[in-house]
């Protein structure tokens, strides 16, 4: 039986996909739940759990300054298509910026999400603060 891949798609050594336990299925459950390493990380989960419903722990993950008071994922025929990171960039040992590309498809339509997210490490733990959309467009 072949892993799962993750839907991040971060890619092993040999540049095939990780499977989800390996990947940001640890981070969503078990021992090691909601302690990804560094922001990167974070990010990869948090897109994962869009991707699979995971409102929970898109919560718990979220700084409390910002965080809605709850989620709501059920937008009807909408799909992940994939991720990219473009950049991860620490700014001091306990805040980082990742930029990234989504994209999705609903209602046959494509759609791109380009974002620089803003972290923050809060008691040991990485937490999404918020981010700009689009960034560097005029």
């Amino acid at each position: 039986m072949t892993p799962t891949p993750c839907p991040c798609g971060r890619p092993d050594g040999r540049g095939r996909p990780l499977a989800y336990a390996a990947c940001c299925g640890r981070w969503h459950a078990g021992p090691l739940h909601l302690q990804a390493p560094d922001a990167e990380a974070l990010m990869r989960s948090r897109y994962s759990a869009f991707v699979l419903g995971l409102a929970d722990y898109l919560l718990a993950t979220w700084h409390p300054r910002t965080r809605p008071a709850h989620l709501d994922l059920h937008e009807p025929g909408l799909r992940w298509l994939g991720l990219e990171v473009r950049q991860h960039r620490p700014t001091d040992a306990q805040r980082a910026e990742v930029e990234f590309v989504a994209r999705s498809k609903q209602g046959g339509r494509a759609h791109r999400l380009h974002e620089r997210s803003r972290f923050e490490r809060l008691d040991g733990r990485w937490l999404y603060v918020d981010g700009d959309l689009d960034p560097g467009r005029p």
